[in-house]
């Protein structure tokens, strides 16, 4: 028996959530189902779907307000920020601070317990600092990200706002989920256009 998906295969398709980068990386070609005649590269539906889950099961195991999550890149600071209001998580957008995961002089340190990456390439100095530390680092990446020090990959278009809503979406309502928080995906009333990073309205 095939096991069931978090959402329908077409909702992860409709955020383009497979749609990967035209260069891609040795430590992600396993997770590559074909590439397009474009070049672009195309992850598995499946093994996304199953890496959500077992990432979820992972990061609801550490302490709420030990687990960190960080993202430069501006498509993804408002889903890490939602997904860090609803799961009771930290979250650091924007520039990340030198010396935040390891000067304790710095009045941004905190001594996370697992980390969540946006973008391994953009958000280098996070996971580095947490490489240094022994911090167990989970990654969303994209066909064309470095692996090195990341200890769960979970494979995703880590560039669009609407595969970025969409993971972190999932992950807070998987994390619930798993904490037993609450019981069915009904309970969980965050809608995943909540998380999609909008851009301002230009003034008239």
């Amino acid at each position: 028996m095939v096991e069931k998906t978090l959402i329908p295969a077409k909702e992860y398709l409709q955020a383009g959530i497979h749609i990967g980068a035209k260069f891609k990386t040795e430590g992600m070609r396993r997770f590559i189902f074909k590439k397009r005649p474009d070049k672009l590269k195309v992850l598995d539906i499946s093994t996304i779907d199953e890496r959500i889950k077992v990432a979820s099961k992972f990061l609801a195991s550490f302490p709420a307000e030990k687990l960190v999550v960080v993202s430069q890149k501006e498509y993804g600071r408002v889903p890490a920020s939602k997904f860090a209001e609803h799961v009771g998580a930290k979250v650091f957008t924007g520039r990340f601070i030198p010396g935040t995961f390891t000067n304790p002089e710095s009045k941004q340190f905190i001594e996370p317990a697992v980390v969540l990456i946006t973008d391994p390439n953009v958000d280098r100095q996070a996971v580095k600092e947490a490489a240094e530390q022994h911090v167990p680092i989970v990654a969303l990446c994209s066909t064309d990200n470095k692996t090195e020090y990341i200890d769960l990959i979970i494979p995703c278009n880590n560039k669009g706002r609407k595969s970025l809503a969409l993971v972190y979406w999932l992950l807070a309502r998987e994390i619930l989920k798993a904490r037993e928080s609450i019981k069915k995906d009904k309970e969980f009333r965050a809608k995943m256009d909540d998380f999609e990073f909008k851009a301002p309205a230009l003034d008239k």
